[in-house]
Order: structure tokens, then C-alpha cells, then sequence
């Protein structure tokens, strides 16, 4: 369980240091994600690991001061070869209106490393 919620946090935290700060190695966070990787973000869009790694690579320090605070985070099902897990995000950066998801994620263990293989996220209702 906590394998799964570090993998999470320690994503984010990377992707809050890219986005906000252009810091850190893209190439590192862009391998956390399977070449089978696809996310279907709130918009409804289906990005798959090249579309993801397109936007990484055009958006590194983009949203300056960005916040990432994940809550909730639920092992909803766990197996020998990987698991799912469900999560809230929400992201705020200055002048910009605050965003709040619910994430359901699926990993894969392949050659012994945890990876994302999908990742859906829905807008969290009022």
C-alpha cells in the first residue's frame, strides 16, 4: 500500500517542482510512465505517452508557484503485477482559479519498477 501512495506523491511532487519551477529531470518523471501509459484527463481527451510527454516538455516552469495537495488516497485493489489506486488533487497556482480532481490510477510492476499505465481523472463536483 504505501509502495503505491509513495509512487503518487513522489510523481506530483516532481511534476509540482516541472510545472512551477522548471526544475528537475523531465526524462526522470517522463519514465514513471509505462510506454503503454494513458490518461483521459478532465477535459475527456485521451493523451497517451507521447501527448504526455509533449506537454511535459513544453510546460516545464509554465504555471510558476503551482501547488500540488493530493488527499484521499485509497489501494482500491492490489495484485503480484500491480494495483490501483484512487486519489483528489487539487492544483493552485497564483492568479489562477484553484482545480480539484478525483484520480483513479493503474500500475504496473514491470522489470521490477512500478509504473503508471493509466491514469483517469474526473472534475470534483460542488
Amino acid at each position: 500500500m504505501e509502495l503505491y501512495f509513495n509512487e503518487v506523491i513522489t510523481t506530483h511532487v516532481a511534476i509540482e517542482n516541472w510545472l512551477g519551477q522548471g526544475s528537475g529531470d523531465v526524462q526522470a518523471l517522463l519514465s514513471r510512465f509505462n510506454t503503454d501509459f494513458m490518461m483521459i484527463p478532465p477535459t475527456g481527451r485521451c493523451m497517451d505517452i507521447a501527448s504526455v510527454s509533449d506537454f511535459f516538455l513544453a510546460q516545464g516552469g509554465s504555471r510558476p508557484g503551482l501547488t500540488i495537495v493530493l488527499d484521499a488516497l485509497t489501494l482500491v485493489e492490489t495484485w503480484p503485477g500491480g494495483a490501483v489506486v484512487r486519489y483528489r488533487e487539487r492544483q493552485s497556482w497564483p492568479g489562477a482559479t484553484a482545480t480539484v480532481r478525483w484520480a483513479t490510477a493503474v500500475f504496473r510492476l514491470i522489470e521490477g519498477k512500478h509504473q503508471w499505465l493509466s491514469l483517469h481523472e474526473t472534475w470534483q463536483g460542488e
